[in-house]
């Protein structure tokens, strides 16, 4: 069995100083992938660079103080790839893969674990602009690799797809992360013949409404879980169809976003 988590720490130095790293101890993940680490290798190196016995691998923003994914893994990676081949988005650290590849292992011998942090658009209309950039970007990029290997996407995607998937839908409609564009962005990447044919693997265990993974810090919007559903593991169907058990982890809370995690029936 593996397990895999998907976590936005909203500032790893943050999320240190409320217990993520005990969190991570408990729950012992295979991997746990990371976004907005919102630091540096010179902050990251020598402090944490290895959490809960897994050590990490990261891609870091150019600018100080934001973005930067990263995986933690208790498994050897064959390869590391950081970044999609795009100046403008590599520049803001927002891709890091774990290549997994084992010519002679029977159940998936072409693996990747990614982390990915989608931009936002909810700061203006420019921003808007380069989330759409990305997206356009990010889809062949998946569909070139679902062409050739499994993987599991552990990622902030900062879309919510479905009404369900946020409290407050109807005045949401024209807002960044519910814009009718975006989500039909995400239809068709779940789309198996029109699109990438991914799986949401949360939205396949649990069918129940008022499962979020992030709350606004404004208002009372965590007391009263005015909450939205954009972190997600996003896998190949082969993936998917192992996977067993999911859960959104509500305390103690080390970040404005909740850890998802899947248990995915197949070893390393």
């Amino acid at each position: 069995m593996l397990r895999l988590v998907t976590l936005n720490l909203n500032g790893i130095r943050s999320a240190a100083t409320k217990g993520f790293e005990s969190w991570a101890e408990a729950k012992a993940p295979d991997f746990m992938g990371v976004q907005e680490v919102k630091a540096q290798a010179d902050t990251v190196l020598g402090r944490f660079e290895r959490v809960a016995g897994m050590s990490g691998y990261f891609h870091y923003a150019q600018k100080k103080g934001y973005s930067g994914v990263g995986v933690y893994s208790r498994h050897q990676p064959s390869e590391v790839i950081t970044g999609i081949g795009n100046a403008e988005f590599d520049d803001e650290g927002r891709w890091v893969e774990l290549r997994f590849d084992d010519a002679s292992r029977p159940d998936f011998p072409r693996f990747s674990v990614i982390s990915c942090y989608f931009p936002s658009g909810s700061s203006g209309e420019e921003r808007q602009q380069a989330k759409f950039r990305f997206l356009a970007l990010i889809e062949p990029h998946l569909q070139r690799l679902r062409a050739e290997r499994e993987f599991v996407l552990l990622g902030d995607i900062n879309i919510a797809h479905n009404e369900i998937d946020l409290k407050n839908w109807k005045g949401n409609l024209k807002n960044s992360g519910f814009l009718p564009e975006e989500r039909a962005w995400m239809t068709r990447l779940l789309d198996a013949q029109a699109g990438c044919g991914l799986v949401d693997v949360f939205r396949q265990l649990d069918p129940s409404p008022e499962r979020y993974t992030w709350w606004s810090n404004r208002g009372q919007a965590w007391a009263k879980n005015v909450g939205w559903r954009i972190d997600y593991q996003l896998t190949t169907p082969g993936i998917a169809a192992r996977a067993r058990r999911t859960d959104i982890h509500l305390e103690p809370r080390f970040s404005d976003h909740a850890p998802l995690t899947v248990d995915y029936d197949f070893t390393l």
